[in-house]
């Protein structure tokens, strides 16, 4: 008597996603480099102690509520509630690009202050800071990016594809982009 084994096949990511995930896993690498780095270097003694702009508390703030914003488009997007959904990613990507509009008045706000970022006159606490800073709002820049050619597609009338996948992948992006910016957050705040 043969016993039959029923074939099971393992479930496969989507491609898109995978190379999001692996994506995901550089970045991390990279953050976790220089915050290491930072570390390293504080213990310096011409590292200079200072208060973070006060707009960062309010940008990240901005930030949290645009994930929030992001999971409830993509919710709508899997009910195929379209209206819904064209309005909640045209505010994702509005809250974006407000993100990065404070972060930017944030270095604004130290300039203000004589706390140079870079140059002859800057320190490296700032410096850090600075770098750090630049390449997360780097890549908040491409998740608008990316939001805004879901935005583009949610409303052209000629296209009428219901696939979730793409929001998915931004929306994964989107929501490790700003769990990164709260580690940073929270690091310049206790760490740093």
């Amino acid at each position: 008597m043969t016993t039959t084994i029923p074939n099971k096949e393992p479930q496969k990511i989507h491609p898109h996603k995978f190379a999001m995930w692996v994506a995901m896993g550089s970045i991390v690498m990279m953050f976790a480099g220089m915050t290491s780095a930072y570390i390293v270097k504080k213990n310096q003694s011409s590292w200079l102690q200072f208060d973070l702009p006060l707009i960062f508390w309010y940008s990240t703030g901005v930030i949290l509520a645009s994930s929030l914003t992001m999971f409830l488009a993509s919710k709508a997007m899997k009910a195929r509630e379209m209206s819904r959904y064209r309005t909640l990613i045209t505010i994702t990507a509005g809250l974006g690009l407000v993100f990065l509009v404070m972060q930017y008045l944030g270095f604004k706000d130290l300039e203000a202050r004589d706390i140079a970022m870079i140059g002859p006159k800057s320190n490296s606490a700032v410096s850090f800071l600075f770098v750090i800073t630049v390449l997360h709002m780097l890549h908040v820049l491409g998740g608008v990016i990316a939001l805004i050619t879901l935005f583009a597609r949610a409303f052209r009338s000629t296209v009428k594809n219901y696939s979730a996948v793409p929001v998915e992948v931004v929306g994964t992006y989107w929501h490790f982009v700003d769990a990164l910016w709260i580690y940073l957050f929270l690091f310049y705040n206790w760490i740093g």
